[in-house]
């Protein structure tokens, strides 16, 4: 492994907002995929408390996303290592689109999905307002289209985590490592 400067690092703030999102990202998925398994019968205050929460977050990564966003337009980023081949640093950008935009798709399908089922959003104490009037059928088909964005999600994590390891154990670049801060 070779030593790097701290231009071929990511800085702080990169690595921050990274892992940031990876958390509240990872903890989304995990939510989602466990509110998709419980009964839709009758009050049941776990799954509640399970969709408020997974509602704040999805609004809190959102916000994250966004800055995260603008941060990333204002900062140079370094570079891929010149090893790495090109198809993997199409494969690297493509990725990272399918990331930025599935960051805001589903909580854009969710706060709709919401919106629909006439359930309000939260967050910080305000409600956000309502982005289309109540309407049972569109909820139905939103909610299929967010659950299998989220399974996109899930894909993309597993598919970049393990790109990321590839790079390290493998390929031994220093991938990894710009991101640890190794």
């Amino acid at each position: 492994m070779q030593l790097m400067n701290s231009e071929q690092r990511y800085g702080a703030a990169a690595v921050l907002f990274h892992w940031l999102m990876a958390c509240l990202i990872i903890l989304l998925v995990g939510t989602g995929l466990h509110m998709v398994r419980l009964p839709d019968v009758g009050f049941d205050t776990t799954k509640i408390i399970l969709i408020l929460t997974h509602k704040q977050i999805g609004v809190a990564a959102f916000v994250l996303a966004c800055w995260r966003w603008i941060w990333r337009q204002l900062n140079v980023l370094p570079r891929l290592a010149d090893t790495v081949p090109n198809w993997q640093k199409v494969t690297a950008f493509v990725v990272h689109f399918c990331f930025y935009a599935l960051m805001v798709a589903l909580p854009i399908t969710g706060w709709i999905m919401s919106s629909y089922a006439g359930i309000p959003v939260w967050f910080l104490g305000f409600t956000l307002p309502d982005l289309v009037l109540p309407n049972e059928g569109l909820f139905e088909k939103l909610q299929k289209l967010h659950d299998w964005l989220g399974y996109a999600m899930a894909g993309l994590i597993c598919l970049h985590a393990a790109a990321a390891l590839r790079h390290h154990f493998v390929s031994r670049d220093p991938t990894l490592q710009k991101m640890l801060r190794l």
